[in-house]
């Protein structure tokens, strides 16, 4: 990354902690984008350069490239629940680590209690969805086998994410998601 894209990386992540800060201080209808702009010490165009839309401070991340690259990563020929199931728990270790957790926990728990948040949720689910099978290239021989597995393994891994957020993010996120992939596809991941 050169020193202007890291430059950028640093002030959204700056603006969207600050954001999900006061959204989980003050409430998500409560909060306004001068708000966050403020908090932030920034102009509210520099938070809309960054994030078009309100929602977008907190449903914006890197996940759907992290979970994209890593499928096609994988070893081709294997199934394609365990190919996608690998990348999604290894995605959840990356995203737990230094000291993220917190934050992705913050995140998630907005997303779970805010109507307007939930349904962007199901747009980025449906992107990375498409991520997925563009990933998965030659495999996905069968578009709508790609799609359907794709969708079986996030909806399981919502599942998990939902458990985890309930649970203030006590178990192991990157085991939770292992765990339920295995219930749900027999073992599609190797073991942690």
């Amino acid at each position: 990354m050169n020193l202007r894209a890291q430059r950028r990386f640093e002030t959204q992540r700056a603006i969207q902690a600050h954001a999900v800060r006061l959204f989980t201080e003050r409430g998500y209808d409560a909060t306004t984008v001068a708000g966050v702009a403020e908090a932030a010490g920034v102009s509210p165009m520099t938070v809309y350069r960054h994030f078009p839309t309100k929602e977008d401070l907190v449903l914006v991340d890197q996940h759907s490239e992290l979970v994209a690259e890593r499928v096609a990563a994988s070893p081709p020929g294997q199934p394609l629940a365990h190919r996608i199931g690998t990348a999604l728990v290894e995605s959840a270790s990356a995203l737990t680590g230094d000291s993220q957790e917190q934050f992705l926990l913050a995140r998630l728990e907005l997303m779970i209690s805010t109507p307007a948040l939930r349904a962007r949720h199901l747009d980025n689910h449906y992107a990375l969805q498409q991520a997925i099978v563009t990933a998965l290239g030659d495999d996905a021989t069968d578009p709508f086998l790609a799609k359907a597995t794709a969708s079986a393994c996030l909806a399981v891994m919502h599942t998990a994410l939902v458990r985890w957020a309930e649970e203030d993010g006590r178990p192991h996120l990157p085991d939770l998601i292992a765990g339920a992939l295995a219930a749900a596809f027999g073992d599609p991941t190797p073991p942690r």
